[in-house]
């Protein structure tokens, strides 16, 4: 999932107090975005669309592919990556949960409350795309962390957003699936020149 409203632009009046350094590190962001998003699967990708197998191996191998992922939500200025999104078709995903980064493995929707809240998404995976979707404010996600001991997490608001687009993205789901037709149309829109430009 991409950060909501995240934002890294200079204001018009600053242009003649440049900082060489401040410049030379944005440029460094800049390409280490380009080099993250490149990495991520994007919209039109048949895996995309199918469903992650369990992780039945718990070992370095599944500990360093999450440290990579995380590493690349990162740079991608993202606050949630599915392993779909990096084509690997394992139950897994991460996300940042207030000041920590969680790998959850094996993730279950074990629980949501009744309040439900529409809120725009976006997607690492549908570029620029925003729509509204519909998500549970609080839900409670059981699984296993990557050493294989078992995981209850109890989380709301944006925190609970993330984690339901990541599930969905682990059943092949997108969020184009889940907001009303007329923001399905003009995503889809949005979607079908970049389709024709990858093909």
């Amino acid at each position: 999932m991409s950060e909501h409203d995240h934002e890294h632009e200079h204001e018009d009046g600053d242009e003649g107090n440049e900082h060489p350094l401040d410049d030379a590190a944005e440029r460094e962001r800049a390409i280490r975005k380009q080099i993250a998003l490149s990495q991520v699967r994007q919209y039109g990708d048949p895996v995309l669309r199918m469903r992650a197998n369990e992780v039945e191996t718990f070992d370095e191998e599944l500990a360093r592919t999450a440290e990579r992922m995380i590493a690349i939500m990162h740079d991608a200025d993202g606050i949630g990556l599915a392993a779909t999104q990096v084509g690997i078709l394992r139950r897994l995903f991460v996300f940042h949960d207030g000041d920590e980064d969680r790998a959850v493995v094996n993730p279950v929707l074990a629980g949501s409350s009744g309040e439900v809240e529409t809120d725009e998404e976006g997607c690492l995976s549908l570029g620029p795309v925003r729509v509204p979707v519909e998500r549970s404010v609080e839900v409670t996600v059981e699984g296993r962390d990557t050493s294989g001991a078992p995981l209850r997490l109890e989380l709301e608001g944006l925190c609970a957003r993330v984690a339901q687009h990541e599930l969905d993205h682990l059943d092949g789901r997108l969020i184009v699936d889940r907001t009303d037709a007329e923001s399905r149309r003009e995503a889809l829109a949005r979607l079908r020149p970049r389709l024709v430009l990858s093909g």
